[in-house]
């Protein structure tokens, strides 16, 4: 028997000149997501549209973002659960998070931007700006690869026209002595999918489908693209929506930042007519993106085991 090595994440290259549609780069890449998604839940991307200019001005606005007070921070307020304010939680102390809401608008960053800084803060609502919008071209990407694979590509783009976008800011501080070093508990994600843009210090950690929990690499450059329960709710229970938390090093001195955008739709979510069949009967009826979270939010929700089993399952 050989030593094992841990299960290493699909690696996609999307700064490849030859990744084109209908070119065999394409082809493949758009099975190899899929198959990632359906065991892993989720895949590493290689994308270089973030400027080092910008990677910097993003974590620069992330940091003028945290120090703000707690009161300003609070404001941060959504009807939407889980998209506002979320910190000082007793049992994830070190756990801090904001979003920004309809982040690829102006109107939304800028909504965002005044209650923060009342005086206005431009360079905050433009990195935060550009930073979502190109990484909603990411996203848009990998649906449209997605949805090819499965034969269902005609779709694609009235999905792209109806998603929105959460961007949010979040930071996981070091554990001080006899604190915890859970920073985030284990969670799957609601949104459609969830795109992970981090700083130097790592602690995500995914559960596959086999049951193994994936320390996660960001090798330099790079995102984590992951399914929400939305994306595994629309592809008839293909796809993974996996479970991960984020545990910090109780040596490490440093913060984690994670910028994360996470796409929503606006229209009903529902599975494509061609992925059901005798073999794959249909597992879920249709359902309001935002009625997920919002049953999310309840305590049924809170603790259900098979949340869309127990909110849309047929």
């Amino acid at each position: 028997m050989g030593s094992l090595t841990p299960p290493k994440l699909l690696v996609v290259d999307f700064t490849k000149e030859e990744l084109k549609p209908g070119s065999t780069t394409w082809s493949s890449a758009c099975n190899d997501i899929r198959r990632a998604l359906e065991n892993h839940g989720c895949f590493v991307a290689l994308y270089d549209k973030v400027s080092p200019e910008l990677d910097k001005a993003i974590f620069q606005a992330a940091d003028e973002l945290f120090d703000l007070p707690t009161e300003v921070k609070i404001q941060n307020i959504n009807d939407k659960p889980y998209h506002g304010y979320v910190g000082q939680i007793p049992f994830v102390p070190l756990h801090e998070g904001l979003g920004i809401d309809y982040a690829t608008t102006h109107e939304g960053v800028q909504h965002f931007t005044n209650l923060m800084w009342p005086k206005g803060n431009n360079s905050f609502s433009e990195s935060s700006h550009s930073f979502a919008k190109t990484v909603a071209k990411l996203d848009e990407m990998v649906i449209k690869m997605l949805f090819e694979s499965y034969g269902v590509e005609k779709y694609s783009d009235s999905h792209i026209d109806s998603s929105t976008y959460l961007l949010r800011f979040l930071q996981y501080r070091a554990p001080e002595m006899n604190e915890t070093n859970m920073a985030f508990p284990s969670h799957t994600d609601k949104s459609f999918l969830t795109i992970l843009y981090q700083n130097h210090v790592s602690g995500l950690e995914i559960k596959a489908r086999d049951g193994e929990w994936i320390t996660v690499d960001f090798p330099p450059k790079s995102f984590v693209v992951m399914a929400g329960d939305a994306c595994k709710a629309w592809s008839n229970d293909r796809v993974l929506s996996p479970n991960h938390k984020v545990t910090m090093d109780t040596n490490g001195k440093e913060t984690r930042c994670t910028i994360a955008l996470f796409s929503f739709l606006s229209k009903m979510v529902e599975v494509p007519e061609e992925l059901v069949d005798d073999k794959n009967p249909l597992q879920f009826k249709p359902f309001v993106h935002v009625d997920l979270l919002n049953f999310y939010a309840t305590d049924h929700g809170r603790t259900s085991q098979n949340i869309l089993k127990d909110f849309c399952g047929v």
